[in-house]
């Protein structure tokens, strides 16, 4: 996958990949229209943000959280949190220029696209600052809890193996969904937290990346490498991309709706259709074979039939010649 194919499939707040910015997000952002969590809140209270993009929380091993909830939503913030909020979106820009048409000069006006970047961090805070919530309750609270625990050890996988993976968004409710670009379902079917998905509380999809990287084109390529990864060892992980590269961030439980709807069904569909293919192949295979043995049988028949024809048209020819003898047979088969 192009480097620049991937910038342009992400739904979490624009059309590039949010992983892009060239700086972490800012260690405290409460203050940013007073929408951020509480310092003492939840997993809030040991915000790995304030000390740098490649932290996490130290005593967050993966046995140590098997069984505490709580622990597994401090590791997933601290990977919220590491994530930059940075996306590359596109901006149409006129402009005035001067053409010649049939030989006359007219003035018209054209449109330009370019990418920019933006900061779309302030989305999360304010969809959870409509519903009452911190942040943190919102963003990571908002998901089904059996796929956050599945969430936590795959994402605990691909940071032992080197990734640095970082969630650019998780839960996301109705309002959430229609603030956001780029790919993306109708408002209440995302799997992220739609209401027709169950709302809250249900949310089955999130948004990775890796951070791994100094630049842009660096994290960017260690994402891709991620990605490729995670299709490589799906079984593993528990964990996939239901749409590849069309949308290459957004990953579900491999034994998910979505991830059964994009991936599987698919395979099923283009299986059965290969079967009925084979099938309807050996059955022509089956018919020309007969067709072809049935025409033998009938070009051998009329092989026997044309010696004693040729005898027959020689005969009559050889009696129409000598009319004397024509009779003569004549009155032997009267006698």
């Amino acid at each position: 996958m192009s480097l620049v194919r991937t910038l342009c499939r992400c739904a979490c707040g624009g059309l590039g990949i949010l992983l892009l910015g060239a700086s972490p997000l800012p260690a405290d952002r409460s203050t940013e229209d007073g929408m951020g969590p509480p310092a003492s809140t939840g997993p809030a209270a040991t915000d790995p943000a304030k000390r740098g993009p490649d932290a996490t929380d130290a005593d967050d091993s993966a046995d140590a959280c098997a069984a505490d909830q709580a622990c597994i939503d401090r590791y997933l913030w601290s990977l919220y949190t590491r994530t930059p909020k940075i996306d590359t979106v596109s901006v149409k820009e006129e402009k005035t220029v001067t053409v010649k048409r049939k030989g006359k000069t007219t003035t018209v006006k054209k449109t330009d696209i370019k990418a920019a970047d933006e900061d779309f961090a302030w989305k999360d805070p304010k969809a959870a600052d409509l519903v009452g919530m911190s942040v943190t309750d919102y963003v990571i609270g908002g998901m089904d809890q059996g796929f956050r625990s599945k969430l936590y050890h795959a994402l605990h996988a691909l940071d032992d193996a080197g990734f640095k993976p970082g969630i650019m968004c998780a839960f996301r409710d109705n309002y959430r969904q229609s603030i956001a670009t780029g790919l993306k379902a109708q408002n209440d079917r995302s799997f992220h937290g739609g209401s027709l998905r169950g709302g809250y509380g249900h949310g089955m999809a999130a948004d990775i990346v890796s951070v791994r990287g100094g630049t842009r084109t660096e994290r960017l390529a260690s994402s891709v490498e991620m990605w490729d990864y995670i299709d490589a060892h799906e079984s593993e992980l528990g964990i996939g991309r239901p749409y590849l590269d069309r949308d290459p961030p957004h990953v579900a439980p491999i034994d998910g709706e979505e991830y059964a709807d994009h991936r599987l069904k698919p395979k099923i569909l283009h299986a059965a259709v290969e079967a009925k293919s084979a099938h309807n192949s050996a059955h022509s295979s089956v018919h020309n074979s007969a067709h072809k043995t049935a025409k033998d049988d009938k070009t051998a028949k009329d092989d026997k039939k044309k010696p004693a024809i040729h005898n027959a048209l020689h005969e009559t020819k050889r009696d129409s010649q000598h009319p004397s003898r024509a009779q003569s047979k004549a009155r032997t088969r009267a006698i």
